[in-house]
């Protein structure tokens, strides 16, 4: 594939959770495959897979840009930039004496792993033979078993054999679109987009909801929306973003209810819109970032209260983790810098002096009906505009 390269290199790819899958593990493969197609399908790569790994062949030039798109593909526990031989003696030998001229180092140690059992030499004793060969042909070097400055792992399959030095950490979790659609309620804070980052993790497929309320809340808040939703797009391959306008609705809540309940309210009409927007996209479950007492209407009085208006399940992915841990993974993946930029959305722009923390689901009830909140959900349903985000250039202001 790579013309006249005298060593061929691969990325060798190792499944993890995906092992655990039994009869319907072909399609977790299979998926993963896809996405992994789908991601590269700019680059110029052969991907080859089986029940026990994948491996990509690749242009030279290309590997660091590809190196950094699979980082963020889900379904991946490791891999490992490697040297690929068949699977026979002479060839493992004569590629490995190839492969360590290039390399500086004093100590090593050798990991040979046999999953071909035809192959007529047992792990331990080929670990002996190919050590032997290494200190035959490279001066002053020494065995370390312990802390060896070079790690040789060398893999014996049936078809092929693989031979690297070192390993990086993928994604992990489950290819994304192995399980069905949730819906995001996307807010422009810090934990919503990591609780997407999480759902995505678990092999959801994701659309995103966004409650806006302009005038009250700006053109720029809904930007930086946006822009979490293009690094949420990073692990998967688009995501529908639904602009909900918020504002007749809350209005009539700071018009005609307590003040110390409209928080309360708000969210309760927020679950409503996301749950119609469940039926109306073929979404199965809403998904947000509540955090366990982080504000009043997080506390678990409020969300029982709050979720009484909704028979779809809600998961809640960063539930029981505090902020600092949110904070971290919203680095981690990008979104924090974005997250922290003050303008403020529709949650936070109207928040009152004493929000209540332990509200009573009959006075909510009593508070909401004093404006006909169902009319007004509607509407705001039907009023939907929704743009497909991708990590492609292109301006989504004309869209809205």
């Amino acid at each position: 594939m790579r013309g006249g390269d005298t060593m061929d290199r691969v990325i060798l790819i190792k499944y993890g959770e995906l092992t655990t899958k039994k009869s319907n593990r072909n399609y977790f493969i299979n998926t993963l495959y896809n996405n992994i197609k789908n991601k590269l399908s700019d680059y110029n790569v052969n991907i080859h897979k089986d029940r026990a790994k994948m491996y990509i062949e690749f242009e030279d030039k290309d590997l660091e840009t590809i190196k950094s798109i699979i980082n963020k593909i889900f379904g991946i526990h490791t891999y490992h930039i490697a040297y690929i031989v068949e699977s026979n003696d002479k060839s493992i030998q004569e590629k490995l004496l190839e492969i360590i001229k290039t390399k500086e180092f004093k100590t090593f140690k050798i990991e040979v792993k046999r999953s071909d059992k035809k192959f007529p030499i047992t792990s331990q004793e080929y670990n002996h033979v190919l050590g032997g060969l290494v200190l035959r042909n490279t001066s002053n070097v020494t065995v370390d078993v312990h802390n060896p400055e070079l790690k040789i792992k060398v893999e014996i399959r049936e078809d092929k054999t693989f031979i690297y030095f070192d390993s990086y950490n993928g994604a992990g979790g489950y290819p994304t679109g192995t399980q069905s659609k949730g819906m995001l309620m996307l807010s422009g804070g810090i934990d919503s987009p990591v609780a997407g980052y999480y759902a995505l993790k678990r092999g959801m497929k994701l659309d995103a909801i966004y409650f806006e309320a302009i005038p009250h809340t700006s053109i720029e808040a809904r930007n930086k929306v946006i822009s979490l939703s293009k690094k949420l797009a990073l692990y998967t391959d688009y995501i529908n973003l639904h602009v909900v306008n918020f504002t007749p609705i809350q209005e009539e809540i700071y018009k005609n209810c307590r003040e110390d309940y409209c928080i309360t309210i708000m969210r309760r009409m927020m679950y409503r819109i996301a749950s119609k927007l469940c039926e109306k996209y073929k979404g199965l479950v809403i998904v947000n970032g509540e955090s366990v007492g982080q504000v009043a209407s997080q506390t678990l009085t409020s969300m029982r209260v709050i979720n009484e208006v909704t028979n779809i399940p809600v998961i809640r992915p960063v539930a029981c983790m505090d902020k600092i841990e949110i904070m971290d993974v919203a680095r981690k993946i990008d979104t924090y810098d974005i997250s922290i930029i003050p303008f403020e959305d529709c949650c936070t722009v109207f928040v009152p002096k004493h929000p209540v923390i332990n509200p009573k689901l009959e006075v909510a009830i009593k508070e909401e009906n004093k404006f006909d909140y169902e009319k007004l959900i509607e509407e705001a349903v039907n009023t939907v505009n929704t743009i497909k985000v991708d990590n492609k250039e292109q301006e989504y202001s004309d869209l809205l």
